[in-house]
């Protein structure tokens, strides 16, 4: 499980050509292309610095959370890797169109909330007064990201995060912020709090715990520090045993801000 495994020698040293800024990002980010492959590229030299988080560290991080979501087998996250780019090292991503027609999580009116399928997760007022509700879909792709969530301590599942696929796929984008040592998941998918995991949620964790202490730990040795990989061993271990979606801690806000 190596950051390069599957990256073809075009894409990690053909010329990467940047034909766009994402504006909306908090770190410099990039549309860019490799050839005739569409890219994502943040680089390091991009990275806003964070309280919380060590400097230069968030590239590593967003290819971390590739490397577990490849142990999990669940396709969560875009192809990712290292490469250099025309400001210095940084991460370089499968750029993903898309369906315009769907939406994974969405605010609704309180009175038109559907009635199956979604899951309320809070309540809220409009500017105007009006009550609005967030829900997210009921379904078995976004309840495997929220395990992945959960095991790479996601402080940043934001809606505009999950990408809804044509044919029901869902990818997961902009894992910096991920694998600190402390409590800081924070997210919109708080739908399945309790419910307990199925028999193949469980599997995909014991695929994750099995890599940390495999060849593939040797990898992430290369991209987190070893307290963070004894935490993130931790919180697998700790997932298998309660064997449920946990709920919010209430050591750290629930939910990120912007919600989207």
């Amino acid at each position: 499980m190596s950051a390069e495994d599957g990256v073809g020698e075009e894409l990690m040293t053909g010329e990467l050509t940047l034909t766009g800024r994402i504006t909306t990002a908090s770190n410099a980010t990039f549309l860019g292309a490799i050839g005739d492959t569409v890219v994502v590229y943040k680089p390091v030299a991009g990275e806003a610095p964070l309280w919380d988080f060590p400097a230069g560290t968030l590239a590593r991080r967003e290819v971390t959370a590739y490397l577990v979501s490849e142990a999990l087998g669940w396709d969560i996250v875009p192809r990712t890797w290292l490469r250099d780019g025309p400001f210095g090292e940084g991460m370089v991503q499968l750029w993903q169109e898309e369906d315009p027609e769907q939406d994974a999580v969405d605010l609704f009116p309180a009175d038109e909330v559907p009635a199956a399928g979604w899951l309320t997760i809070l309540e809220g007022e409009d500017e105007d007064g009006d009550r609005l509700v967030l829900a997210h879909e009921d379904s078995a792709a976004l309840r495997r990201m929220v395990v992945f969530d959960v095991v790479v301590n996601n402080a940043d599942r934001k809606g505009a995060h999950i990408l809804a696929m044509p044919g029901g796929h869902r990818y997961g984008v902009d894992h910096g912020l991920t694998f600190h040592v402390a409590d800081k998941l924070r997210t919109v998918l708080w739908g399945w709090v309790g419910d307990a995991l199925s028999a193949e949620e469980r599997a995909g964790v014991g695929r994750v715990l099995e890599a940390i202490d495999g060849e593939p730990g040797e990898r992430l040795a290369e991209l987190l520090s070893a307290e963070e990989r004894e935490a993130l061993a931790e919180r697998c271990a700790q997932l298998v045993d309660d064997g449920i979606f946990p709920a919010p801690s209430g050591l750290t806000p629930a939910v990120p801000w912007p919600l989207f």
